[in-house]
């Protein structure tokens, strides 16, 4: 497996108490979760954290991991594979290139070139400039599921992915509040040719979102085609602003592939960010140890954003890490485990240090459906990823079957878990208001506080409300049929895609994409890879 393919209805306070039936007040609940879980107004773009991220290690252990990383690439090298124009800046930047593809950096040059050029934070600019995410610092942007073959749903079960689900994924994207990017490959559209499907996903997510997004990587040709048609959505030259985040992910261990390599070209050539990624399953990509995995990824992606700052001084990029571990009885992934949450914290602390935007996390899990260990694998991995400080969030939500599909349900479930990683990011309220000591002062001893003064002023906002959580008494809930979070979440992405309408589009615009389409699909026959 590889990391890339190509509200209203508020309740009031007293209604929040057991009626004496055993029921609590719900009239319509279900209706009124879906009708939030639809609106698509804008939101906050992206999340902008005040809490300070937790360090896992201190100074010293930090400054060990470095210097490992700095040995592995002035002493073991990392592979620039079939790519000579990389080689070539390597060479003229003071680099000793051995064999065929070989690089070894002397000390300290590849955090010179990255710390003097790339930039510590960079905005993403989106066809909706209400929709810009900033992207470093103390932000995070939520990306949904990257790269998956197969989809799911309680409905049709598991399949090969279509361009209809692809629509449907980059739909609900747009609609759900807490995801602030539309993704790349959402899903692989298996029922278009391989060489031309990237020029529908970019389409699918110009045309059904307006919220910022990923070009493809899977061929240099095919990243030039999704500049060019984000160039044609967006009007104009995009030499002077960043419209794409696009995925590189290196070929680990200490091995960078040509395809991805050609892909960055393009989008540093064009100032398009790069979120250069090490692909890691600890114990087959990397040694089994965090420690020895950080080193490792570290070295990996100094190397691949330093190379991005060489074709073009100041092109945004993103230090990325895919970072899990894998089963040492049966070789198989494995997702939500406890040193996956420490590689992504220890990690995060060194893209500080280097100075640039990072990306790790996401809410991962080997289960194949919905249930139990896939919300704890979930939570497992998101939690970790808020409290790091992770500045870019791919696979945020939706991912299953250890990335294989992506379920339409778990998309629902895991971006109403985005909703309350919000609140934990934003820290706790010392206002005045926050403080809450007028409600003290009107309140006395003995008084539940549900019909106090403060507490009516901020009910509608007090509390983080879930989409998908059932809070009713057992009695209702039978009453309503004992749905489960995944057959609630099931009736609102149906919902949700009833009630869809897409975004404003230029209809010049959208001419111009879909005549480009045409005669790129035209000038080539298909093709399966």
């Amino acid at each position: 497996m590889t990391d890339t393919t190509d509200s209203p209805g508020a309740e009031t306070p007293a209604a929040a108490a057991p009626a004496r039936s055993g029921r609590r007040s719900g009239g319509g609940r279900a209706g009124r979760q879906a009708k939030r879980a639809a609106g698509n107004a804008v939101t906050k773009p992206y999340l902008e954290r005040t809490m300070p991220p937790i360090e896992m290690l201190d100074e010293a252990g930090l400054a060990a991991i470095e210097e490992n990383a700095e040995i592995i690439m002035s002493e073991i090298g990392i592979a620039f594979q079939e790519t000579p124009e990389a080689l070539d800046l390597w060479r003229d930047a003071g680099a000793t290139i051995e064999g065929e593809d070989l690089v070894k950096f002397p000390r300290g040059l590849c955090r010179e070139i990255v710390q003097q050029h790339a930039p510590k934070e960079y905005v993403q600019h989106a066809r909706n400039p209400e929709r810009n995410v900033r992207i470093g610092g103390n932000t995070t942007v939520f990306a949904p599921n990257y790269g998956s073959p197969f989809v799911t749903d309680l409905d049709n079960g598991r399949r090969y992915a279509t361009i209809e689900d692809f629509e449907n994924i980059v739909k609900l994207t747009y609609m759900l509040p807490h995801l602030h990017h539309s993704g790349g490959t959402v899903c692989e559209p298996v029922d278009i040719p391989v060489n031309k499907r990237h020029l529908d996903m970019m389409y699918a997510h110009l045309k059904y979102s307006d919220k910022p997004m990923m070009g493809s990587v899977t061929a240099p040709e095919r990243a030039e085609d999704s500049v060019e048609m984000a160039r044609l959505a967006f009007g104009g030259d995009l030499q002077d602003r960043t419209v794409l985040t696009s995925l590189i992910n290196a070929s680990s261990p200490l091995r960078w592939d040509g395809t991805m390599l050609g892909a960055a070209t393009v989008y540093a050539r064009n100032n398009q960010a790069c979120i250069m990624s090490p692909f890691i399953l600890a114990g087959a990509m990397s040694p089994v140890t965090v420690a020895g995995l950080a080193a490792q990824a570290l070295a990996e992606a100094l190397t691949g954003m330093a190379y991005c700052q060489l074709v073009r001084p100041g092109a945004p990029v993103i230090f990325g890490t895919f970072a899990s571990s894998m089963s040492m009885a049966t070789g198989a992934p494995t997702f939500g485990t406890p040193e996956a949450g420490q590689a992504i914290s220890v990690m995060a602390s060194l893209a500080r240090r280097v100075g640039v935007p990072f990306r790790s996390g996401g809410q991962f899990t080997s289960s194949k459906a919905p249930d139990a260990q896939a919300a704890y694998e979930s939570a497992s991995t998101i939690l970790p990823t808020v409290l790091a400080g992770v500045n870019f969030v791919l696979h945020a939500a939706g991912w299953i079957e250890g990335g294989l599909a992506i379920s339409y349900e778990k998309l629902i479930m895991d971006a109403d878990q985005l909703g309350m990683m919000e609140i934990y990011a934003k820290g706790i309220d010392i206002s005045e208001n926050g403080q809450a000591m007028e409600a003290f002062r009107t309140n006395p001893p003995g008084q539940h506080f549900l019909g106090n003064g403060h507490t009516l002023q901020n009910f509608e906002t007090a509390f983080y409300r879930s989409t998908v959580a059932d809070n009713n008494s057992y009695e209702q809930w039978s009453e309503e049929g004992e749905l489960t979070a995944a057959q609630r979440a099931n009736t609102q992405w149906k919902d949700m895609l009833a009630r869809y309408e897409a975004p404003p589009l230029d209809p010049t615009a959208d001419q111009a994409m879909l005549d480009y389409m045409a005669e790129r699909k035209s000038s080539m026959p298909d093709a399966i890879g």
